[in-house]
C-alpha cells in the first residue's frame, strides 16, 4: 500500500504528485486509512539539533480513503444505515460511540454542530452533505495554499499504526516549518480534550515577527461565492473553529496527551515496528524512529518546545472568484465561551439530551440545508435548498 510524501523545493529530482482532496471531517476516518493510496508530507529544514547533515524531513498532511484498486471504502458513515448500527430490542447507543468510535470527534464535528444540531444528527444518519461546487473551490484553494510551502512524493504505509504515525510525523515537521520559516498551513492536531479524543486541521499558523511576541497565531481562511463578507452565525461558528484549534494546541503544550489513553482508544499497538519506509526518512532526516511509542514521544516533545498559542485569532474572507481579500475578523480567545459551547456539543453527542434545531432566528439556514424537506422544524416542507451559499 502506498502513500505519498512531498520533496523538498531544494529536491528537483521528484516531480510534484497529485493528491486526493479530503475534508476535515475525513481526517478523523483514520480506520480508512488502512486502504489508503495517497499521503501528503510537506518537507522543509530540521530546527531540531538531531543530526548536523540531516536532511530535510517530510511530513504528511492528508489521507485518502480509497484502496489501491481505486475502490472507495466505506464506513458506517458512509452507508446512512442507520438500523444496522443497532440491536433490535435495546436503546441505541449515543451518537459518538457509533460513528466517531476509534476515529475521535474532529472539530468539524464541532462547527457542524454548533451551526445545527439536527443536520448534524441527519447528516449522521443518512449519509454526509453533498458536495457542492462552492464547497469544491473552497478545498481546492486551500490545497493551492498549501502547496505554496510543500510538495508531494510517495510514501509507503502498511498498517493503521503507520497512518498514525504518518499524521503524527505530519505535526513534528509543520513545527519545524513554524520555528524555522515562521509559517506551516494544513497541521493536523491530535489530542485530548473535555474527556473526548479530537482531531483537526490549522488553515495556517503564524510565527509573529516581533522578538518580544513569541505565541504563534492560529489563522482560518474562508471563501466565499458571494463577495460580501458572512452573516453572524457563519462568523461565529468560524470563530468556534479557531478557539477549539487553539484550545487542543495550549492543552498539548501543556503535555496534556495521555499517550495509554490514546493507544486504548483507537487499538493501536505501541511497539508496532513501522513501515521501512516511514523508518527510512526518520533516519535520513537525522531521529530513528522504529515504532509508534517512538513517534508519540517524539510528538509529545515537539509540543513541549513550542510556546502556547496567541490569544488573538484571525480569520480571513476571501472573494472565489478572484481570490481577493474581502476582509478579516481578529478576535480574542474565550475561555468560558468555548468550554460552554463543548459541553453543549458533548451533550448532543453523548446521547443525554435529543438533538436541538436551529433557533428561529436563523431558520433560514435550512434554506440551505439538504435535509430541509424532511425535517421537523421546517414549514415549508416543499423548499428546494440553495447549495450555493458559502
Amino acid at each position: 500500500m502506498s502513500g505519498s510524501l512531498s520533496e523538498s523545493p531544494l529536491n528537483k529530482s521528484v516531480g510534484e504528485i497529485p493528491i486526493e482532496i479530503v475534508s476535515e471531517e475525513e481526517m478523523a476516518l483514520i480506520e480508512a486509512a488502512l486502504s489508503a493510496a495517497r499521503t501528503s508530507i510537506p518537507a522543509i529544514r530540521s530546527p531540531f539539533d538531531f543530526h548536523r547533515n540531516a536532511r530535510s524531513i517530510q511530513s504528511i498532511t492528508v489521507l485518502s480513503k480509497r484502496s489501491c484498486s481505486g475502490r472507495t471504502v466505506l464506513d458506517i458513515e458512509d452507508s446512512g444505515d442507520f438500523a444496522s448500527t443497532q440491536k433490535k430490542g435495546k436503546e441505541a447507543e449515543p451518537l459518538l460511540h457509533q460513528f466517531r468510535r476509534k476515529k475521535g470527534l474532529s472539530v468539524t464535528d464541532i462547527t457542524g454542530t454548533e451551526w445545527c444540531e439536527k443536520q448534524m444528527e441527519f447528516i449522521l444518519l443518512r449519509g454526509k452533505r453533498k458536495t457542492n461546487k462552492a464547497m469544491k473551490a473552497g478545498s481546492a484553494r486551500h490545497t493551492k495554499l498549501e502547496e505554496e510551502v510543500v510538495r508531494k512524493v510517495k510514501v509507503c504505509i502498511k498498517s493503521k499504526e503507520d497512518a498514525w504515525a504518518l499524521k503524527l510525523l505530519n505535526f513534528i515537521i509543520g513545527a519545524n516549518q513554524l520555528l524555522f520559516e515562521g509559517l506551516t498551513r494544513e497541521l493536523p492536531l491530535i489530542g485530548f480534550t473535555e474527556g473526548t479524543w479530537m482531531v483537526g486541521v490549522i488553515d495556517e499558523i503564524r510565527m509573529p515577527a516581533t522578538e518580544t511576541d513569541r505565541n504563534p497565531m492560529l489563522v482560518d481562511t474562508k471563501t466565499r461565492v458571494r463577495d460580501t463578507l458572512p452573516a453572524e452565525p457563519q462568523r461565529r461558528n468560524g470563530r468556534l473553529q479557531l478557539m477549539c484549534y487553539k484550545y487542543m494546541w495550549d492543552n498539548l503544550v501543556a503535555d496534556h496527551f495521555p499517550s495509554k489513553q490514546f493507544f486504548d482508544f483507537f487499538t493501536l499497538n505501541p511497539h508496532s515496528v513501522l513501515s521501512e519506509d516511514i523508518r527510512e526518512r526518520t533516519a535520513d532526516s537525522g531521529f530513528p524512529v522504529e515504532t509508534l511509542d517512538d513517534m508519540v514521544r517524539l510528538y509529545r516533545n515537539t509540543f513541549s518546545m513550542l510556546p502556547p498559542a496567541h490569544d488573538q485569532l484571525l480569520l480571513r474572507y476571501e472573494f472565489q472568484k478572484d481570490n481577493s481579500l474581502l476582509g478579516e475578523d481578529q478576535f480574542a480567545f474565550d475561555s468560558d465561551l468555548l468550554k460552554n459551547q463543548l459541553q453543549g456539543c458533548l451533550e448532543f453527542w453523548l446521547g443525554d439530551r435529543e438533538a436541538h434545531y436551529t433557533p428561529e432566528e436563523e431558520r433560514w439556514k435550512c434554506r440551505f440545508c439538504q435535509f430541509a424537506s424532511i425535517c421537523p422544524a421546517n414549514t415549508d416542507p416543499d423548499m428546494t435548498p440553495n447549495h450555493t451559499n458559502t
